[in-house]
């Protein structure tokens, strides 16, 4: 087919084949009679070939005709697919979306917008990542991961940050502890508690914040064991290893032996954060922004 044939030429074609009248066909595509046919004419010469025969009284489609007539239908409703299938990506509900997350995340209302996500953008291919913050971080840099959830990872250089979680603290204690029969623990009763804490690396700005919430309370904390996972951690503290202080979500996990109590006095909070790379932002990106930030908003998914 010569490449000067226009869809246009297709769609008038189309209309007067199903028509078999030119003054129907004129009205059913809202222009006037003589310009249709005009550019059936202009169409009949780029192929060669009559597409239809006319008389007075009748439009008949030629041999040409009917096997132009297959091929447009066939042209216009992939064009229309094709065009569609593009609408549906501008708006966020085609694609691919990778997300990443640290563990603790997931104790929140996480879950439940994973799930909603994926049931109203059945399209979107998408692609789970659970890594440290620090890992995160660099993931996101890379283009590995399109948007994470971290926590406390502060300012960032490429990254573009919102607290969309402010935690308070709790202090996980073995459930023989003398403090775990109280309802809030002071700070300062845990001056010669030994602590079980995630290593720094995997998030230095949450680690910090620990300390100085001891700090701010007027003691050091001497950490005594280190484990990178939430569930260790307290499945430490119930051996009796020591007590930890961790994000007020981590009470969620019903761990054997332990018991989480409040703290009376919390000056600090710890964040988690919505992050994507400062210059990058794509429909599906911004959809589920959109999504995340109402159900933290809310509470619910």
């Amino acid at each position: 087919m010569d490449s000067a044939i226009e869809l246009r030429h297709l769609r008038y074609f189309v209309a007067v084949a199903e028509e078999l009248h030119f003054s129907r066909a004129a009205k059913r595509l809202r222009i006037a009679q003589p310009p249709l046919s005009q550019q059936i004419r202009q169409l009949e010469q780029q192929i060669g070939h009559a597409l239809f025969n006319r008389n007075s009284r009748t439009v008949a489609l030629t041999h040409a005709g009917e096997t132009l007539l297959e091929l447009a239908r066939q042209i216009l409703k992939r064009l229309e697919e094709d065009v569609e299938t593009v609408r549906r990506v501008g708006r966020g509900e085609m694609g691919s979306l990778t997300v990443g997350f640290i563990g603790s995340a997931m104790l929140t209302v996480l879950p439940a917008i994973l799930g909603s996500y994926r049931m109203k953008y059945p399209q979107v291919e998408l692609r789970l990542r659970e890594l440290t913050t620090s890992r995160l971080v660099d993931a996101i840099r890379q283009g590995a991961v399109d948007i994470g959830f971290l926590r406390d990872a502060g300012p960032t250089d490429g990254l573009s940050l919102e607290t969309i979680l402010a935690e308070k603290y709790v202090v996980a204690l073995p459930d023989s502890h003398p403090l775990a029969q109280r309802k809030k623990v002071p700070l300062i009763a845990l001056k010669r508690e030994p602590l079980v804490l995630f290593p720094r690396e995997l998030g230095p700005l949450a680690w910090d914040k620990t300390i100085e919430l001891c700090e701010l309370a007027g003691f050091r904390p001497k950490i005594v064991q280190e484990a990178a996972e939430w569930l260790v951690v307290l499945r430490l503290v119930s051996s009796g290893l020591g007590i930890s202080i961790t994000p007020a979500c981590v009470a969620m996990i019903k761990a054997p032996g332990v018991v989480c109590r409040q703290l009376s006095s919390c000056p600090i909070s710890t964040d988690i954060e919505l992050a994507h790379r400062t210059e990058y932002l794509n429909p599906i990106m911004n959809a589920f922004l959109v999504a995340a930030r109402r159900a933290f908003r809310d509470g619910r998914a």
